[in-house]
């Protein structure tokens, strides 16, 4: 007979971006019990709202299996003595004992038979050590100092197996049945069964699910709220009953940059912005309450008020910072640090300009850098951190200067993510290229060096947005002034980029770059072209051959440069590749390959490449030598791992 199991660990409100990552721990995890203790059982779900994490499962069998374990005695030449007193710690006598033949010789052994516990009793001391085990960023003690644990204190344990409770302690609290509803919408204790868990939690105020809070979020928003998907995530984790409420501001507002106004909704309130039908800012807003109904409208009003108080701070901002121009803000950015090792801001705008020139960006684009950062000086960035750059595009424009360079200003930030666009100009992308670039060179030469986890200075981040600068960008950037730990980090982006990014197999994209990596975009044709022909039948097979060149001039330490002697070159096979090789040259891959592979394949069959005579086996090598080469301009194809190498891995 199996059963189900629930567990649910209920908490004083968990930040609701470190919830996802808990829930996932929780289930690899149970799955580890449950693959270790082979109490069988599936999981159902895990969900979480701010306070409490719950896992759901079904299959538990009711006791572990019986199991046999194998102990090994002293050697049998130990003679009967030794077997005695074996057999006496085992529990049985001599004659039940067995022998087992190990390189060292025969040994007396015993099969010792292990019955299986309970799977109450299993989950009873598994679960306090399981609970522990889901780490986050920070812990707290909430007992007092040496005692548990965990992101926010424990309050209350449901651990049910079928219709039993899985009895344990843990920091003072012990399992049981009972549960607890919404703050304001439900009682503090409600018992409850597996079955009727999340149903008794509704009722009281908690929509476990959250895939049922994010459709109640949108789900009851009538106007055209403009999409947020991290909003979405953030607002279905800080609440356990979402209600949507429509509020209003003054349309005098909309005088200001839409950023401004989104910005200011978003990350200061959590309020989605709404559109009209033209795909304008309307003088709307969506909050999200953690409660049922707004009946007299208190909650909406309240929100009104304090929107209103952010928009005249962020007007008040817009208005004072257009006293100063930003080219008259450039001193300003002299008392500005960017790294304490690195100096201020001004410093490394001169850096970036002058990488900017080289880069060949236009009059525009130079503007632009000059006036990147002056935005950090300003009292709209200084309250909207999230604003930088944004400001300054916006600034530029109504201060005059031209799109170009506004655009170029308004963009240097990106991509701000992975999925992030790039600069819209090219005078964009070559400013944030500059301006990342600057970033990584001098934060490495001071040995700010992203380890672990830790990457105060987002340094992957700008790395990654080289790259996809360089490559979706077009730009043709020669890596200037890379230290080797810098080289070695960059090599480590731009793989993690065609491999995870872009899809291409692992093996393609190491063979592609062991060739050379330095111009992306051509490394971008060679990946495209090696991906296109690995299908044909003559790929693998003349990758192998590859395989075998490479093996054959590292044993010969076979390095010497020059063209094979044509008297040299004996009738038959080998003289059918080496006509082959100089008929081909200049055509297409593809057809250099399927004229290759069967004169390859006949040269290794028929010809002794370390011939007796010297000179005959110093021409042989140096045939394959320059084949290998000149197919190494494109992609190392010995580091390809053929169908025949798979199989052997996976036997």
């Amino acid at each position: 007979m199996s059963r189900p199991f629930l567990l649910e660990i209920g908490t004083e409100e968990i930040p609701d971006w470190m919830i996802p990552p808990a829930i996932n721990q929780l289930r690899e995890l149970f799955q580890d019990v449950l693959d270790r203790t082979k109490v069988a059982g599936t999981i159902l779900a895990v969900d979480a709202t701010p306070r409490r994490l719950v896992l759901r499962a079904e299959g538990l069998i009711e006791r572990q299996p019986d199991s046999e374990e194998l102990l090994m005695g002293p050697p049998k030449s130990a003679g009967p003595g030794a077997a005695a007193g074996f057999a006496k710690k085992m529990g049985t006598t001599p004659e039940h004992l067995g022998t087992e033949t190990t390189p060292k010789g025969e040994y007396f052994s015993f099969k010792k038979h292990l019955k299986g516990q309970t799977t109450i009793a299993i989950l009873a001391a598994e679960l306090p050590q399981l609970i522990l085990k889901i780490t986050f960023p920070k812990t707290m003690y909430w007992n007092g100092k040496g005692t548990e644990r965990f992101i926010r204190p424990i309050r209350w344990i449901v651990a049910l197996l079928g219709d039993e409770i899985v009895p344990f302690e843990l920091a003072g609290l012990h399992s049981a049945n009972v549960t607890q509803g919404h703050r304001q919408l439900g009682k503090s204790k409600i018992p409850v069964t597996i079955k009727n868990f999340e149903q008794q939690l509704e009722a009281n105020g908690v929509i476990l699910s959250a895939s049922k809070r994010r459709e109640r979020i949108l789900g009851s928003v009538a106007p055209r709220v403009r999409p947020d998907p991290a909003l979405l995530e953030t607002l279905v984790y800080i609440t356990e009953f979402p209600t949507p409420i429509l509020g209003n501001f003054d349309p005098q507002y909309l005088e200001l940059p839409a950023e401004v106004l989104v910005t200011v909704m978003r990350h200061h309130q959590k309020y989605f912005s709404v559109e009209d039908e033209s795909g304008n800012l309307a003088p709307h807003f969506v909050a999200v309450m953690n409660t049922d109904a707004d009946p007299e409208g208190l909650v909406r009003h309240g929100n009104e008020r304090v929107l209103r108080a952010r928009f005249n701070d962020a007007r008040f901002f817009w208005q004072q910072d257009q006293k100063k121009k930003l080219e008259d803000r450039l001193e300003d950015l002299k008392n500005v640090t960017f790294q304490a090792k690195l100096g201020s801001y001004f410093e490394k705008t001169g850096r970036v300009m002058d990488l900017v020139k080289q880069l060949g960006g236009s009059a525009a684009a130079q503007r632009a850098a000059l006036l990147a950062k002056t935005d950090l000086t300003t009292d709209m960035v200084k309250e909207f951190t999230d604003l930088q750059g944004i400001v300054g595009g916006l600034y530029a424009k109504a201060q005059g200067e031209s799109d170009e360079t506004a655009s170029a200003i308004y963009d240097h930030y990106k991509p701000l993510s992975m999925d992030g666009e790039i600069p819209t100009t090219e005078s964009g992308r070559i400013v944030a290229l500059a301006d990342k670039w600057d970033t990584l060179t001098s934060c490495f030469e001071v040995g700010l060096i992203p380890t672990g986890s830790r990457d105060p200075f987002a340094l992957r981040r700008a790395a990654q947005g080289v790259v996809r600068i360089v490559i979706e960008g077009g730009i043709q950037f020669a890596w200037p002034k890379m230290n080797d730990a810098l080289r070695e980090f960059m090599r480590d982006r731009v793989e993690y980029y065609f491999r995870d990014v872009r899809g291409f197999a692992y093996d393609e994209v190491r063979a592609c770059m062991a060739a050379g990596w330095s111009d992306l975009p051509d490394l971008e044709t060679r990946l495209k072209r090696v991906q296109a022909i690995r299908p044909t039948p003559d790929f693998e097979p003349l990758a192998a051959s590859f395989k075998r060149i490479k093996n054959i001039l590292q044993q010969a330490q076979f390095s010497a440069a020059g063209e094979p002697s044509a008297k040299l070159i004996e009738p038959g096979p080998e003289q059918e590749l080496y006509s082959e090789i100089q008929r081909s040259g200049g055509q297409p891959l593809e057809s250099r390959i399927s004229a290759l592979r069967p004169k390859l394949d006949l040269f290794f069959d028929k010809v002794l490449v370390n011939a007796p005579v010297e000179a005959i086996r110093r021409n042989r090598l140096t045939l394959l030598h320059n084949l290998l080469t000149e197919f190494s301009e494109i992609a190392d194809f010995s580091e390809i791992v053929t169908e025949r190498e798979t199989r052997n891995e996976e036997r």
